[in-house]
Parts: C-alpha cells; structure tokens; sequence
C-alpha cells in the first residue's frame, strides 16, 4: 500500500481529487532503480473478439502483438484504440500488466469496411498498461478533452511511483483526427478547440511538484516548423510548461507514406531533464503491419 505522503503528493498536482488509488501488487516484476521505459501505441480498433472491428483480427495477430509488447520491455504502455479492458488483456498480459482505461463508455455507430467488408465500428478508448510492481495513483479523466461529446476521448491520468526512483505525472490521450497541419482541414476547429483544454493541464501539471510526460496519438504533426499547436502548448509558461518533444529531428520509418509523426511523446522540463532516448519500434521487412501505427518509446534516466 502506498503511503499517505505519495497520495497526497499525486492529489495535490490533480486538477480534481484522485478518483481511484490502486496499490502494487503482490507479484512485481518492476525492477528497483531500472531507467524507466514509456511507450505509446495506437492499437488500430484492437477489438475483444475474432473478427470484430474496422481491423478484424485472428488469434495469430493478437500473438504477434503479445510478442511486440514483450519485446518492448516497458514499464508503462499508453495505448488507444482499444475496446474494452478485455480487449488490451489479449495483448498485454494481466499477471505482468494492470490496465486501466477512460471510464468514457462512448456510443460508437455505423459500418467500417466498404461494401466487400461490412463490420461494425467498435469503442476506441486510451488507457494505460502499467508493469506490476510499479505504484501508481489514478486521477480524474480529462474529460474536457470531450468537448461534450462522447465521441471524442478523454485523457487518462497518472501518477506512477516506480521502484527506487521518484514519481511521474502521466497523461494518456488520442486527439480528434483530421487536422495534421495547418488549421484549413474540416476537422481542425474540434482538434484546435481541444487544445486549449490540453494546455489547461500543462499549465496545472507545470505549477505542481512532479515531472510529467503526455503520450499518445496526438493526430498532429507537431514537428513541422511553425506548428501552431506545438506554439500554443510550448509557451514556457509557466517555466516547467517548457516542453519537449521527444521525436523532433527524428523521422519515423514504420510507414514509408509519412515523413512526420502524429503519435507523439511531450516531456515537460523536469522530465526531460532524464530523458535519455527516443525510438520507435518498427515491423521487420515484409512482416504484416499489426497497427497502422509503430510503437514510439522514451527512457527517463535518474
């Protein structure tokens, strides 16, 4: 269980009060001092069942993607696009991760597929897969990230304490897609009126005691020069507000049709501050692509 000084630490930093504290459990393979490995994966409609989803799978590509996870070695997993809990435990294993999810049930509608593929839309929802061993505090969701709408996802956040080393605020989010530059596109005025609510929780993070990092597939291309997304949440304000973000200056090559990121990893200055690499996990030569997305990684350091 953990002590009355970590809650307090990781309630003090939320905008809310913690909703849920989950203790570490009984069996822990987190290794105490070990830099600390973070990962974000969009998961493509990882679905509970066969067959399900916009991105119908086989018992084979859940395996594969058992053994993507286990070859990433991380300590936490912020993944999107996922149905439910049942759905992640086909991939992360619950006796080596605890999964937690938005409680945002969402009202997914309509057919994917066209009209050789007919298969229904499922929940796509963030969360977050911890290694046991390592605490860990659960705030509210950030549901402003919404805009009312239960379509759009809300952010999940925590506070994790790993083995022998200092707690981290983190924060699981998937943005509305659609606007991955500039601000023309017919989705941007969703996307650019979630960042402010985004830039609300920097700014809250950044006033309190803990280092913090944002995961996730941010639909944005937030390396390009002159983002203006990148601008409006890089603004040093206040002075831990001044980010980092972990891909810049590195091209991705899990897709040879994109030249930028949108799955980003944000670091805040005092994170940042340990951050020792940034890489992305690629499939191999003629391997079937699992997601449409590549995991992307970063080590903190002490």
């Amino acid at each position: 269980m953990k002590s009355a000084l970590t809650l307090s630490i990781a309630c003090f930093v939320s905008l809310s009060a913690c909703t849920t504290t989950t203790a570490s459990p009984s069996r822990s393979d987190a290794r105490t001092g070990r830099p600390l490995k973070l990962v974000s994966w969009n998961m493509e409609f990882l679905a509970e069942k066969d067959g399900a989803g916009c991105e119908p799978r086989v018992e084979s590509d859940y395996a594969a993607m058992r053994r993507i996870v286990g070859d990433l070695d991380a300590d936490v997993i912020a993944f999107q696009e996922v149905e439910t809990e049942a759905a992640a435990a086909r991939v992360f294993d619950p006796a080596r991760y605890t999964i937690i999810m938005e409680k945002r049930k969402g009202s997914p509608s309509g057919t994917c597929g066209g009209q050789l593929r007919q298969q229904t839309v499922i929940r796509q929802a963030v969360g977050f897969a911890i290694r046991k061993g390592i605490a860990f505090d659960r705030h509210a969701d950030v549901t402003s990230l919404m805009l009312g709408n239960e379509q759009l996802r809300s952010g999940v956040d925590v506070t994790v304490t790993p083995p022998g080393r200092k707690p981290v605020r983190l924060l699981s989010i998937h943005l509305k897609s659609g606007c991955f530059a500039g601000q023309e596109a017919k989705a941007c005025p969703v996307l650019l009126d979630q960042i402010p609510r985004l830039e609300a929780w920097i700014d809250d993070a950044a006033r309190g005691p803990l280092p913090f990092v944002i995961l996730g597939d941010w639909n944005r291309r937030l390396a390009l020069a002159n983002d203006r997304v990148w601008a409006d949440i890089d603004d040093g304000d206040p002075a831990n507000g001044d980010l980092r973000l972990a891909d810049d200056g590195v091209p991705p090559a899990c897709d040879p049709r994109y030249d930028s990121f949108i799955d980003h990893i944000v670091l805040d200055r005092r994170a940042a501050g340990r951050m020792v690499a940034f890489a992305e996990t690629r499939y191999a030569p003629g391997e079937k692509h699992y997601s449409d997305h590549c995991p992307v990684s970063v080590t903190l350091g002490e």
